[in-house]
């Protein structure tokens, strides 16, 4: 049995439709994101770094739009699109996720660490 366009635009629309009612919050989290990341490039430090929030801004806001066009068009592609992005998007967060877990494990191993070489050179009499 052969699936028409219209029964096709249909199942894209009622497979969107989870996607579609988040598309405000995506929009919402990539502007947020954007402007987070227009803040950081006003800092020395944060001018290296503020290119991602800002890039992971944008492809939240593209995945929301792409969820509009795919609910109301029954478009294949926009919701593919949509997905693919939210996947990027994630996955980029996963990454670093995993990056600031390593930095403070790091930071704690150091910071224990200088703690105990600085207790060495401490003499007990320094207190008395």
């Amino acid at each position: 049995m052969e699936q028409t366009n219209d029964d096709q635009a249909k199942l894209i629309k009622e497979v969107s439709i989870p996607i579609y009612q988040a598309r405000g919050w995506m929009k919402f989290l990539g502007v947020l994101m954007i402007i987070g990341g227009v803040f950081y490039a006003l800092t020395i430090v944060g001018i290296i770094i503020a290119w991602l929030p800002i890039w992971m801004g944008v492809i939240l806001y593209k995945a929301g739009s792409s969820s509009e066009q795919a609910y109301f068009n029954g478009d294949k592609y926009s919701l593919l699109k949509s997905l693919s992005q939210l996947k990027l998007y994630f996955t980029i967060m996963g990454i670093m996720t995993l990056i600031g877990i390593v930095i403070m494990i790091i930071l704690v191993i150091l910071i224990f660490a200088g703690g105990l070489a600085l207790s060495e050179y401490i003499d007990d009499s320094f207190y008395y």
